[in-house]
Order: C-alpha cells, then structure tokens, then sequence
C-alpha cells in the first residue's frame, strides 16, 4: 500500500535515502527524529504515513508561509489538509475546527504558539490524533541558531498526550543540537535518522567580495538567464540598492525585508512563487517558508552569521534535485560588521557561543578546503572531497589553457550581432542553434553562425565569464553584452588570454545528475509556459502544478497516452486528472 500511494498519490516510483526508514518508524508507532538536508524530501516522510492512519496529523510549522505552501501543495494532490494561525479571520477558523471535529482533515498545520491560546488543547483532545510532526525541530535547542521559546515549551506535548507519538524534522543540527532536541521534547526511545550534509546537486562557490560585488554578481547571473534565485544581503539598504541596480539592468527582481508593509512582502513573494518574477533580493527575513523547489541558485552578497544559516540559506536551491548553484561574496569588513552586532548581546555564554559560530563561518568563507567537506565537519558529517562540486576543489587542478581562439571567436560574434543580445544568444549563434531567435534575427546567415561547436555551452560560458574577470565584456541595457575597450584589443589578438583548464574541464565531466538535464530549451519553455497559464488560471503556484523535474521529463520523454505520462517523474493520478490532458496536447503538438 505505501509503495503504491508513494506512485499515484506523489508520482514517485522509489523512495529517497531515509524516507522508507522514517515512514516505517512512524507507522510502527515509534518515536523519530529525522535530519535530512533541505530537499531531502521531509514532507513526504510524514505526509504519506498520515494517509495510511486513521486519524489527523498535527503538524508544528514555525511559518505561516510554509504552511501555506504545503497545505496547497497537499489539496493539489487531492489530500484533506487545512491551517490554523493569525492570519485567518473567527469564521475561517471557526468553518476548519468543524471540519476536524467531524474527521474530515487528515493534516492539520499549526505554529507553536497555537498551542499556547485559550482552549485549543481542549480541541485536540476531542479529535483522533495519530502523530504529532515538529518541523524545524532545531528550533527547541538553545544551542541551535534559531532558538525560539514557543518550539521549548513543545516539551509538554509529551505530557499532555502520552499516548500520541512525535516525528521530529530538521535539516540543520548539531550532534549536540541533535541530543537537546530529543532530551528536550521527551523522545521516548525514538528511531534517529540522520542524512549526509552533502548536496550532491548543488555546486558551491565562495569569493573575497570585490568592491561592492556588482561585476561578480553579474557574471553569476550571466549562467542563470531566465531562472529562479534568491540573493540574500546584509541589511534593507543593501536589499533595495542591489534590488534597484538588478532592474536597472533588466531583471526581473524585486526587493523583499522587514521594513516592508505586510502588503508589499505578501506582493513580492506571490510574484515570485507564480513566477511574475526571477528573482528575490532579501534580508534573512525571506525564504525559510518557501516551499519552491525550482530555485536554480543563492547568492549571499554578504557573509552570513552562521554556518547554520549559511546551509539552510543554500539549501533553499535545488530542492527539486536538479544542478544548482550557489555563490557566497565575502569580506573581512563582513565579519567585523557581524561581530559588532554579537558584542551588544547580555548574555556572556550566548555571545561566546555565537562568537564561535562567526569565527567557523569566517573560516568557511576564506578557506581553500573541499566546501562540501566543511560543511559536513560542522554537522559533525564526516565526507570525503567533493572532487567537482565547490570551487576549492575545482581549484585544485589549477593550470593555464590559452583560449585566445575561442575569446576572439567569441568577441566576432557579439559584434557581428552588433552588440545588442544577452550572451546566451550569443552562445547559440555560436555552437549553429537552431532556436527560434536565431532564425528570426537571421543569424544563421552569419559567418560566426557556428564556427563554435567544438565548445559546450558551458564552455562558452566559462569563456564569457572570463572575459568578464577580464573586464572585457560589460553589461548594457537589457542585459545586452558589450566589447569593451580592452575587449576590442583582445578581438584585434592583441593580448593574449588563458583561462583555469579545469573550468574547461570540469564541465565535460560526465555526472549523472547532469544528463537530466540535457533537453532542449525551447521545448522546455514551451512545457513552462503552459504551466505559468495553468498556475494563473488556477491560482496555485507553478511549482505546484510540476516541479522543474516533471518539466524535463516531459520534454525528454514527450509522452503521447495517459499510461506513458503517468511515467514521467512527479505525475500521479491526482495530478494527471487536473493537468495531464493539456500536458498531453502540448506533447502531440511537439511532435508534430
């Protein structure tokens, strides 16, 4: 029975590492305390389970916006699934509390707090709890980086009802950390799961902040045309300047922080999940509710406050599997600025203990080690080198390749378009693409159209990229790329340029994650935009509707029958019976 929900309920065919374990815990009734990086698949470990008990699960969420997301995500699955917190009016309340006491909700998702308000306790009581779920578990800990007192006084649930277990949840925890949330929330004997830290889809980059940033971050986003991210910065000024110079740019961005009315914040991430817009620029105060799964990559344009942060923030890419992309800009003025905040705290034991953190995080930052390999120290995971997935470990093959060639090819190329598309095109115009773009322009008439096949697409990236190092490109209006100066000299082989050989190697590398991703990008944008129209037309997010992977799959495959797409990767009957007919068309159309 579970394997068979496990496919038509959330369309998957096998489980991920550790969530057959934790759903056999919870339904033998144990105790369990789980601990899975970000887009591990935490949700499913309790949501499939709950459909086979009897009763409701309780789930603990610490934000509004998380539980939003997973409510949503669970009734487009067809799942009974409600939330009760301060946004909602009497009524609205009022409508769900009859639904519970008549067992017509399977999972029911409060904050902490509601545990707290007059009365509510009385109502669990009168209703058939089969487990409570604690997610963000971390947050009981005093010794975690997020400690909140409402998630301490979970430690009376146990009290309150002996007989109902818990299934605790976190992505980010200490072996110490790990020993205050069972002693704290009275585990009885519980089953402990604990992933690796490795993210084995998430490539992670980290650089000593130059100036203030804006060229690095450029040539970043450069690789991440058209794509989800978030960039998280120090404080709301820097938030809104770097928010401004992105749209001035022609991104499509927007500012997200504190100091925003509750109206403009709601604006902001609605634009985001239903992809009105790119990208979030934020302080700290965005992204732990986002349940979005297609993020393709995090910029920290500052340095953290702790490798906890550092690692949720960064988990909040990729969780949909697929190669992702992270890049952290840092300067000691970073550490300073952190330390100066820690020094106005009272408390002695606390201020030590986050003095260590910053210290560790500073390390991170400005350490030529294997990043995935730190990462797992911290957590007290032990893993071997990455070998290809951070910039240490790519830096290690150091050695000088002369692509003056491929520069120059590169550079004819731009000026032959007359300088006024985004490199991507350029790239197309290169390796002979017989996009639609290219044809309407008339590219392909071009005596550049072509002469760079010998070179990948990220190969020709990390040319562009380098050029950009060199300053010899420049972004103009609408993000059309520029000869600059010194880039007219590099065209006339003037100057010589070399570039790190592993950056030309490490993307032939064969991986297997990467062959997911080898589909063509129109046809994938097609399979996106009929998403975005669904997502508009129903009023749910796009990622809810397919994640990014559905997507691939579909165009990769192009099923043509209801058999052959309840095949592809994340179509379950719930999900076929709402999309899968317009899917299908698209898939006939593509063909044809």
């Amino acid at each position: 029975m579970v394997k068979k929900l496990l496919k038509t309920v959330f369309g998957h065919d096998n489980f991920r590492a550790f969530q057959e374990e934790a759903v056999e815990a919870i339904l033998s009734n144990k105790d369990l305390l789980t601990i899975l990086p970000t887009g591990g698949g935490k949700s499913l470990c309790y949501q499939l389970p709950s459909l086979v008990k009897d009763g409701t699960t309780v789930v603990i969420s610490p934000l509004i916006a998380l539980m939003h997301d997973q409510v949503s995500a669970l009734k487009n699955n067809g799942i009974e699934a409600e939330m009760i917190n301060s946004s909602q009016d009497y009524q609205e309340i009022q409508n769900i509390t009859q639904k519970l006491v008549c067992g017509e909700i399977k999972l029911l998702y409060i904050a902490p707090e509601r545990l707290s308000a007059n009365g509510f306790i009385d109502l669990l009581h009168q209703i058939n709890i089969n487990f409570f779920v604690i997610d963000e578990a971390h947050c009981v800990s005093e010794w975690g980086h997020e400690f909140r007192s409402d998630y301490r006084n979970l430690s009376k649930l146990k009290e309150i009802f002996p007989n109902v277990n818990i299934s605790a949840f976190t992505a980010t925890a200490t072996k110490k950390v790990q020993e205050d949330i069972v002693n704290t929330l009275k585990l009885d004997n519980p089953i402990q799961l604990r992933g690796k830290t490795l993210r084995d889809n998430l490539l992670i980059n980290s650089q000593k902040r130059v100036s203030n940033g804006r060229n690095q971050l450029l040539n970043f986003l450069q690789k991440h045309q058209k794509e989800c991210g978030i960039i998280y910065a120090f404080s709301r000024k820097d938030v809104e300047k770097t928010a401004k110079f992105l749209q001035e740019k022609g991104y499509r961005a927007d500012a997200y922080h504190a100091g925003l009315s509750s109206e403009v914040r709601s604006g902001v991430y609605t634009d985001f999940i239903y992809e009105n817009i790119d990208i979030v620029v934020a302080t700290i105060a965005f992204g732990m509710g986002i349940d979005k799964s297609n993020i393709r990559f995090v910029v920290h344009v500052s340095m953290p406050k702790t490798m906890e942060n550092y690692y949720q923030e960064i988990g909040r890419a990729g969780r949909d599997g697929l190669p992702s992309e992270t890049l952290l800009l840092y300067s000691k003025s970073d550490e300073i600025q952190r330390r100066m905040l820690i020094d106005n705290l009272q408390s002695s034991e606390y201020k030590n203990l986050m003095y260590s953190k910053l210290n560790k995080m500073y390390s991170f930052a400005n350490s030529n080690e294997c990043r995935h390999k730190k990462i797992g120290a911290y957590f007290d995971d032990e893993l071997l080198e990455c070998e290809d997935l951070c910039d240490s470990c790519n830096s290690q093959e150091l050695e000088s390749q002369d692509i003056k060639t491929q520069s120059m090819k590169l550079l004819s190329t731009i000026y032959r378009c007359e300088q006024r598309f985004g490199i991507n095109h350029i790239i197309d115009v290169l390796r002979g693409s017989k996009s639609q773009k290219v044809y309407q322009f008339n590219h392909d008439k071009l005596s550049v159209y072509g002469i760079g096949e010998d070179l990948s697409k990220d190969g020709w990236i990390a040319v562009s990229e380098r050029l950009f190092e060199l300053e010899a490109l420049d972004i103009g209006e609408f993000k059309a790329t520029k000869i600059t100066p010194i880039g007219l000299e590099i065209l006339k082989g003037k100057i010589e340029v070399s570039i790190d050989k592993y950056k030309l190697q490490s993307i032939k590398k064969e991986r297997k994650k990467d062959e997911i991703l080898d589909v063509n990008d129109e046809i994938f944008e097609k399979f996106r935009e009929l998403r975005r129209e669904i997502s508009s037309e129903q009023n749910v997010p796009a990622y809810i509707v397919f994640s990014d992977k559905t997507l691939v799959d579909f165009a990769n495959k192009l099923p043509l029958t209801k058999d052959e797409a309840l095949e592809v990767n994340g179509v379950g009957e719930v999900k076929f019976e709402r999309y899968g007919e317009r899917f299908l068309n698209l898939c006939i159309e593509l063909k044809n």
